[in-house]
């Protein structure tokens, strides 16, 4: 089978792994990679948790642009935090990313707490599948 692998340049070359996998025919799946809160260079933007889990959020959506689609097309998505209690803290404010960036539009969620992810300076990492 033939995939369609997903790398759009505002996210930097990837190394090792695709941003996303589109798979074919009819109603296409698009498996999203994790996404973390960097640039096109590959520098996480901040080290505020807010602000990376925006960027991270907005790295998912250019994937799925990339292929096509829009965020109401996003059907299952993985957070993973390192700090679950930020999260907590801070839900107003990640609340209003997540409304800026998808409106009311809520796929099948889960959010992990981890201990700590590939990137040191990361918080924050998103994964998910969309449907296009």
């Amino acid at each position: 089978m033939d995939f369609d692998f997903i790398n759009p340049t505002s996210l930097g070359s990837p190394r090792g792994y695709a941003n996303g996998v589109l798979v074919p025919p009819g109603g296409s799946l698009l498996f999203i990679a994790g996404q973390i809160a960097w640039n096109d260079r590959q520098q996480i933007v901040s080290a505020d948790f807010v602000e990376q889990f925006d960027r991270a959020l907005a790295n998912v959506l250019a994937v799925v642009a990339e292929a096509g689609g829009g965020p109401e097309q996003i059907v299952r998505l993985v957070i993973y935090v390192t700090d679950k209690r930020e999260y907590l803290a801070r839900q107003r404010e990640v609340g209003a990313s997540w409304r800026a960036r998808m409106g009311r539009h809520f796929p099948a969620m889960a959010l992990v707490e981890v201990k700590s992810l590939l990137e040191d300076a990361a918080q924050v990492e998103m994964e998910g599948i969309a449907v296009l």
